[in-house]
């Protein structure tokens, strides 16, 4: 068991505990969560001894074995298997008694040294570390390559590789996605599902969490507060304890009522039944738990662009790529300006590819692209960072883009992502990656897009600034593709997925859990087919079936014609849902009038307050039609 009593910690001029206490289980999955530079990570450094406390005490198991992930690697000329292997003290310790024995000829020595490694299972540690790296996107042939050959997050991976490879009673890790993708994202979880020791980990991943952990410790204020359950149930159990706090209620409603629109929009623009039901279920959980981020220092909205096409941008028997042979052929991509796309695919299918062209950074090989004359683009890409420039204030950036607009009008703008007083003048040289992140954000935000293209936008942003995002999406009237681990955030924001995979793009026909299903499915193929896990994952991930030309003609002629009754009738309903909102809206709104409620109009009420009856009852048969009709246009897609 892990104790906390009392304890109190001040870095520089800054306190981040005081006199708080808290306890971990044996065992427990415990999430730590809280705004950027509350203290996650100093506490992490306190557990490892890194740091000293100013007051108070921590117990550890003297006899546990802590493993931690790095968020640094020095250079490092190992090879990647080996930096993973050195995650095991113990075997290193091993394979050099073996040596020295060998060396001196000393047989009970080696004898001794061998059982030790039986002991520690080691003659299967070269293929439990392949198996890491496999697991977090590693290709074989990436396995000999040297540390120094891969880029900083492809490094990070290996540190969360090297960690897990620890054996270890306590296991701490640090914003262990923050450079995964969604497969090596659902890889991990599955991974620490099954781990046998205690975990504390930090992150901003909400999917994540709710995943794994049974605790959550929450930093707030400089106090530690325990919660049990996952991401969701802490949402839940602050929204009731904020939900009391009247200065905090009509923040609350306009969340709501936000959430609320969201909900109706969508109920109206929806292509899939599975997906429409998974989003209703979601989205009433959403509204539940808005009182939980009432307090957030973010609220920021995409303004509407000046103008806008439809179609915004079109790809055209197109082929991707750097050089021949392309990564994506026979690609035909139509972006409207409501088209809401979530991009699925292994790491390294194309995702980024496709991306790239689409903001027109990367020349097609052949085909079209076609933009529109009012196309307006905003990309956020996975080092948008990098191309910031750190001398400059936040000011100054929105200044360089906007040179007439005054420094009052922008410093309130910048208030909405928490950038105030000095904050918005100052360098931003020794900004937190969190921060840098949000400016990044603010300057598509500012430029009005009508095309918004994310690759990976939540990467170093802690939960409150990703709740910020994902109601700000919701409301943005343009067009969106986005890649993100984050699943709560696409799950949230889009209506369709398309999916990167063999060379080509699809629609995918499902949500994220069957993607995930996919996933698994996919990897069990290839390791039938191969026996282990292929160096390119997608290449083998999909097996297509020979089918009878004539045949399928045949199929596609009658699908079609059981289709288009279906197709009518949903477009028919969706129009009489619209407008039985539009009449439920105006009956809300008279509902607002305070003189409706004195005695002279208590008929006016009554009749009103039927009225909204009977029109919630109406909408509610229509969305049931709607969905019914959904379903069985799918089976026969």
């Amino acid at each position: 068991m892990i104790t906390l009593q009392h304890i109190s910690l001040q870095r520089g001029p800054q306190r981040l505990l005081n006199d708080t206490s808290a306890t971990i289980q044996p065992q427990h999955r415990a999430a730590i969560i809280g705004a950027n530079g509350c203290g996650k990570s100093s506490l992490f450094k306190l557990l490892l001894g890194q740091l000293n406390l100013d007051n108070g005490d921590i117990f550890i198991p003297r006899q546990w074995r802590i493993a931690h992930m790095a968020q640094e690697v020095d250079e490092c000329h190992r090879s990647a298997l080996d930096y993973v292997l050195d995650g095991d003290d113990r075997l290193r310790e091993i394979e050099q008694n073996i040596a020295d024995a060998n060396e001196h000829e000393n047989h009970e020595k080696l004898t001794q040294a061998y059982a030790d490694l039986e002991t520690i299972d080691g003659y299967t540690a070269n293929n439990r570390a392949e198996q890491l790296l496999h697991g977090l996107g590693f290709r074989q042939q990436d396995l000999n390559k040297p540390v120094t050959a891969f880029s900083g997050g492809w490094r990070i991976r290996l540190n969360l590789a090297q960690a897990l490879m620890c054996p270890s009673d306590l296991l701490l890790l640090d914003e262990p996605t923050n450079h995964l993708d969604l497969d090596a994202t659902v890889w991990l979880e599955q991974w620490l599902k099954n781990y046998k020791g205690t975990l504390l980990f930090i992150s901003h991943d909400r999917d994540f969490i709710d995943a794994i952990a049974g605790q959550i410790l929450h930093i707030e204020h400089q106090k530690i507060t325990s919660y049990s359950g996952n991401y969701s149930s802490f949402e839940i159990q602050r929204a009731q304890g904020l939900a009391q706090q009247q200065a905090n209620y009509e923040k609350q409603q306009q969340r709501i009522s936000e959430i609320t629109q969201f909900v109706n929009r969508f109920k109206a623009k929806a292509t899939k039944a599975r997906q429409a039901q998974s989003r209703l279920k979601e989205l009433e959980r959403m509204e539940k738990i808005a009182p939980a981020h009432v307090d957030s220092p973010f609220s920021f909205r995409f303004s509407e662009a000046n103008k806008t096409s439809d179609p915004l941008l079109t790809l055209e028997k197109a082929e991707l790529g750097y050089n021949s042979p392309p990564i994506l052929s026979h690609v035909e991509l139509t972006l409207r300006s409501d088209t809401r796309i979530g991009l699925l695919g292994y790491n390294g299918a194309g995702k980024s590819t496709l991306v790239k062209t689409l903001v027109g950074d990367l020349p097609l090989l052949s085909g079209e692209r076609k933009e529109s004359e009012h196309l307006k683009i905003g990309y956020f890409a996975q080092h948008q960072l990098e191309y910031l420039d750190l001398e400059a204030s936040a000011l100054l950036h929105i200044q360089r883009l906007s040179p007439k607009i005054s420094e009052q009008e922008i410093r309130n703008f910048l208030g909405s992502f928490n950038f105030h007083g000095d904050k918005a003048i100052e360098p931003i040289k020794p900004f937190s990656g969190g921060e840098k992140a949000r400016l990044a954000l603010a300057l598509i935000v500012w430029q009005k897009p009508n095309l918004l293209i994310l690759d990976e936008p939540t990467n170093h942003l802690d939960l409150d600034m990703r709740h910020a995002i994902t109601l700000a999406l919701q409301m943005y009237k343009g067009a969106l593709v986005v890649i993100s681990h984050d699943r709560h955030l696409i799950k949230n924001t889009v209506d369709q997925f398309y999916l990167v995979a063999n060379h080509r793009i699809r629609l995918f026909d499902g949500d994220l859990s069957d993607y995930q299903q996919w996933l698994k499915e996919s990897l069990q193929k290839a390791n039938n087919l191969t026996g282990s896990k292929p160096e390119n994952s997608n290449t083998n991930a999909l097996q297509n079936e020979k089918v009878d030309r004539k045949l399928q003609r045949q199929q596609d002629a009658a699908k079609r014609e059981k289709i288009k009754p279906l197709t009518n009738l949903i477009k028919k309903t969706e129009k009489e849902m619209e407008q039985q909102q539009q009449k439920l809206t105006a009956v809300q709104e008279k509902l607002t009038n305070q003189n409706l409620y004195s005695d002279d109009n208590k008929k006016t009420l009554q009749e009103l307050l039927q009225e909204q009856g009977q029109l919630s009852s109406i909408i509610t048969e229509l969305e049931e039609k709607w969905l019914l009709a959904h379903d069985e246009l799918e089976s026969y897609q």
